[in-house]
């Protein structure tokens, strides 16, 4: 009995001590204090709707982990002796904002598990030590800042790092032993930073590193000293070094003429064209393997004449944009946002004028001039919130461009699979699904007698405004893309029946949202989905109809979603609308409608329900591993 006492007395005395939601509010509220600008944070202190309801508050359970204060102008100080006062602080992150400073001595928060504070104008030094003891810490975002000075030991000596990126600032110095090598995301592009690259990251993409012009090594060209190259301090006895560096400075004037002749021919070529009023876009000397949203800024040359030209100018669809030219528009500083299968996109910031995102197309040579006018007009004058307006278009003879608005947040692929350093949560990734339907099914309204209304949906083609609403891009492009180069690239001829027939259905495209859906709510990339060719093994529909086939298992919804618990009775719903879109058979496939009717239906949270009567559904809408037959999977 006299142990029993013992032991209440101690846990009463515990939990004194472990910090309430309460305590945390007003932690947060001293917080608030340090910011300037926080009136996007208005509704904090508002104990009517609970500190899990407060903007930018994460919780898991009803209980707090972690803060997500991006894209709100805040400015101040981000004071780390209050943040320490918080409990269970997992997550931090302050992206795209106007803190300004050395970074705040975040190494007090022990626990941390994830940092991102990217694009702020943090600056200085960071101190070797900066990480010292944040053993959990997995995530460092520290992308487009004005940090300087050398990268500090002590991230490169975290356990448990498998995200690192730092691109876009001023580091300089040689790239430290890295303690881990299998990262998830790595980049160190864009810096000022020289040596050898370590060999334990010499297996990463060349991009990066992509910028430091004093890096050499695998990946990138050879060191000058190396194997392959001798230094002076390894020449035979029978060497003469002057004769040798005399040697290389002649090859090296010989390679300076040629390549001045080689210039200037291109010059006159490109001179002799434009004469001649043959409008020829240059190729770009971007990789084919370019990283979504790099930070490459470049031009978009064009040797076209004015409007007048022989192919025609900027040709404006729907609102019409004044103050826009042809000329001005693809000679405009641009940021490199991709390069796939159709051409690369970019950015272009025009000096007077809007944001814009042109895509260049080279496979629709077998188009018309004015069948691809009249296609391009009609798209034009589609008006929805869920697509990506087109702006203006392009016809050349060898290349189209198409010229869309810009959509702030960049594409959903990059959010689910940690590209962009922002973690979408349950009712994120619902309000994106649902626009994502809602933009179809308008869609197969306006092109009902299309197979295909949209034809190239993925994660990839779907982006996200400031308020991160579904804006989907590349649709209705089907009629106009080369025949083969559709059934080879776009997405829809990865469905059942178009990869037996080559002939897609009406349902093909609901095939594709199915697979959008398993994505965003497991995490996975559908890479045998969306790889060219044939000869994949396993599609990520297949996996998850295995999973359910085995019996239910949690560990199938993607663990980066915050506070999944309160909403996994409807993403349990979500992930049946998933695989009725999957399914093989098309007479089993639901249709768009009822995938759209189903999918408005559901809710950010469960309304007290465990999800555990979905989970026993799941069976019913499952289909065996025969009727998917991995000798026919999706390529």
């Amino acid at each position: 009995m006299a142990h029993m006492v013992e032991y209440s007395c101690l846990l009463m005395l515990f939990t004194c001590f472990l910090p309430s939601l309460a305590d945390n509010a007003q932690v947060l509220m001293n917080f608030k204090t340090f910011l300037s600008n926080a009136d996007a944070l208005s509704n904090w202190g508002n104990q009517s709707i609970g500190v899990c309801s407060w903007t930018g508050v994460l919780c898991f359970n009803q209980s707090f982990h972690g803060l997500r204060l991006e894209h709100m102008g805040l400015g101040g100080t981000v004071d780390v002796d209050t943040l320490h006062l918080l409990s269970n602080l997992n997550s931090f992150s302050v992206i795209n904002n106007n803190f300004e400073g050395p970074m705040p001595e975040f190494k007090k928060l022990v626990n941390l598990r994830a940092l991102f504070l990217s694009n702020n104008k943090f600056s200085g030094e960071i101190p070797d030590d900066a990480f010292d003891g944040m053993k959990r810490l997995k995530r460092v975002f520290l992308a487009e800042n004005e940090f300087t000075g050398h990268i500090p030991t002590s991230l490169a000596q975290l356990p448990k790092l498998f995200d690192v990126d730092i691109h876009g600032n001023s580091f300089e110095g040689n790239i430290p032993e890295f303690q881990q090598s299998d990262f998830r995301v790595f980049n160190l592009s864009y810096n000022k930073l020289e040596g050898r690259i370590p060999e334990s990251l010499s297996s990463k993409d060349p991009t990066s590193f992509a910028g430091n012009q004093g890096l050499c090594g695998d990946p990138l060209g050879p060191c000058i000293g190396s194997p392959t190259t001798p230094s002076d301090t390894d020449q035979p006895p029978n060497s003469h070094p002057e004769k040798e560096n005399k040697k290389k400075r002649i090859i090296l004037t010989v390679v300076v003429v040629v390549g001045v002749i080689v210039l200037a021919s291109i010059i006159a070529l490109l001179i002799i064209r434009y004469r001649r009023k043959k409008p020829v876009l240059v190729k770009d000397a971007q990789p084919q393997n370019v990283t979504p949203f790099s930070s490459e800024s470049k031009s978009i040359v064009v040797t076209a004449e004015s409007k007048k030209s022989e192919d025609g100018g900027l040709n404006f669809v729907g609102n019409q944009r004044e103050g826009i030219d042809l000329q001005d528009l693809l000679r405009a500083s641009a940021e490199v946002l991709g390069s796939g299968s159709f051409g690369s996109t970019y950015k272009a910031m025009l000096l007077n004028g809007p944001v814009v995102v042109v895509k260049r197309f080279k496979n629709m040579n077998d188009v018309g001039k004015k069948e691809f006018f009249d296609h391009m007009n009609r798209l034009g004058k589609l008006s929805h919130p869920n697509l990506l307006p087109l702006v203006a278009f392009y016809y050349g003879k060898e290349e189209k461009l198409l010229v869309h608005d810009f959509a702030e947040n960049g594409s959903l692929a990059s959010h689910l699979h940690g590209r962009s350093g922002v973690e979408l949560n349950w009712a994120t990734r619902l309000k994106i699904i649902k626009g994502v339907a809602r933009g179809l099914a308008y869609l197969y309204t306006e092109f009902p007698n299309q197979a295909l209304p949209h034809g190239h949906l993925k994660s990839s083609n779907v982006v996200l405004d400031s308020s991160f609403e579904a804006r989907l891009a590349e649709y209705g492009l089907v009629a106009v893309v080369e025949k083969s180069h559709a059934q080879q690239f776009m997405v829809a001829y990865k469905s059942p029946e178009a990869s037996q027939s080559e002939k897609p259905s009406e349902k093909s495209d609901v095939w594709c949202l199915g697979i959008l859906i398993l994505e965003l709510l497991t995490g996975k990339f559908p890479a045998s989905y969306l790889r060219h060719g044939k000869g994949a093994s396993e599609d990520l529909a297949a996996w998850v109809n295995s999973i359910v086939s085995e019996g239910w298992n949690g560990e199938m919804l993607d663990k980066e979603i915050p506070g999944r618990g309160s909403g996994e009775g409807e993403m349990v719903k979500l992930l049946r609308i998933g695989m009725g879109c999957c399914e093989w058979s098309l007479e089993s496939r639901w249709s768009w409608k009822e995938a759209v009717a189903k999918i408005e239906e559901l809710k950010e949270s469960d309304d007290g329900g465990d999800g555990g009567s979905e989970r026993d559904h799941l069976y019913s809408v499952s289909t065996s591993l025969d009727d998917f037959s991995l000798s026919q999977s999706i390529s």
